[in-house]
């Protein structure tokens, strides 16, 4: 089976915040995630996940995954357990227990600097403040759903740039094209 390297960071990165955080549930992994690869890509160019987020009322939101979430594949069944635990909320919670352990060997230290920085950072952060968070003025949902009008849109990831780093941006994919011709 061709394993693909997005995926692998996809499943340890949600094992990482899920064993690294309080309260993660599905709305606060989908933000954990979004700052994942935005910020890797403010600094790369590149995502860690290759995941698209879409400009969802309760901010970014890989949609790709939540819909997934409903009947998981293969890999994310050996991965974790999926539970939905009733809330005082309209929709269950969904709680993920990991099977595995994080496996780092599928990141760079920068990667998992980001990722450690993060789940410092939200720790304890229920899933409101950490949406509350995404909504900020400075953040790419913020531009796209707000004061493009663009809901349920894809965020570009190029938001996340400031024209002060659109050189780093051209850099990385120059440097994409080169790596893509030995695949």
């Amino acid at each position: 089976m061709l394993i693909d390297h997005h995926r692998e960071k996809l499943i340890n990165a949600i094992i990482y915040f899920i064993t690294n955080t309080k309260y993660c549930g599905k709305l606060k992994l989908f933000k954990l995630l979004y700052f994942l690869d935005f910020e890797h890509f403010a600094q790369t160019g590149r995502s860690i996940t290759g995941l698209d987020y879409y400009a969802w009322k309760k901010g970014p939101c890989p949609s790709e995954l939540y819909d997934e979430f409903d009947e998981p594949k293969d890999d994310m069944t050996n991965a974790f357990d999926f539970e939905k635990i009733e809330v005082n909320k309209p929709l269950p919670m969904l709680k993920l227990s990991p099977k595995r352990a994080f496996d780092p060997s599928h990141f760079t230290k920068r990667e998992i600097n980001i990722l450690k920085k993060l789940a410092e950072e939200f720790h304890d952060t229920n899933s409101e403040d950490i949406i509350e968070k995404t909504h900020l003025e400075s953040q790419p949902w913020h531009r796209i759903f707000e004061e493009e009008g663009k809901r349920f849109k894809m965020i570009p990831y190029e938001y996340v740039v400031s024209s002060d780093n659109a050189d780093l941006l051209d850099k990385a994919e120059e440097s994409e094209k080169f790596w893509d011709a030995f695949k």
